[in-house]
């Protein structure tokens, strides 16, 4: 059986896999070629210092995964990042505690970078923070 962090990161991924056209990839390197319609990389991220409580005792976590947005095609390519920014955000809002595994799901700013590949078109990329709010019994379930 699955641990609750698994089970909520696997959570996560179906839920973005929603966007349409866009694949979404969890845990592997980039790909040599980009998809016309972009590509999210799904990184488990840090589950950080949990907060505790006592009877039952539970852990509290602001787990804090990293969606990789990558855009690189030439034409009209800010615009096509920004609307798939766009359903990224509609996609979290839709279901802020992934069908009851999290107390709370939200997606921070991303920070988009421009990077130059030779002989290609430039990618347009951002790392957008999930910050994911559960609570587990056990660290290691």
């Amino acid at each position: 059986m699955p641990s609750r962090r698994e089970t909520i990161l696997t959570a996560l991924a179906d839920l973005l896999r929603t966007v349409p056209h866009v694949p979404v990839l969890r845990g592997e390197v980039l790909p040599e070629r980009i998809p016309p319609s972009g590509l999210m990389i799904l990184r488990d991220g840090n589950p950080g210092e949990p907060g505790v409580t006592l009877s039952p005792l539970m852990y509290h976590y602001q787990h804090r995964a990293e969606l990789e947005v990558i855009v690189q095609t030439g034409e009209e390519r800010d615009a096509r990042f920004d609307r798939l920014i766009g359903r990224i955000g509609a996609a979290v809002s839709a279901d802020r505690s992934l069908r009851g595994l999290c107390d709370w799901v939200e997606a921070e700013a991303p920070e988009p970078v421009d990077l130059a590949v030779e002989g290609s078109a430039a990618i347009k990329a951002a790392i957008i923070p999930i910050i994911l709010h559960y609570a587990a019994g056990d660290p290691l379930s």
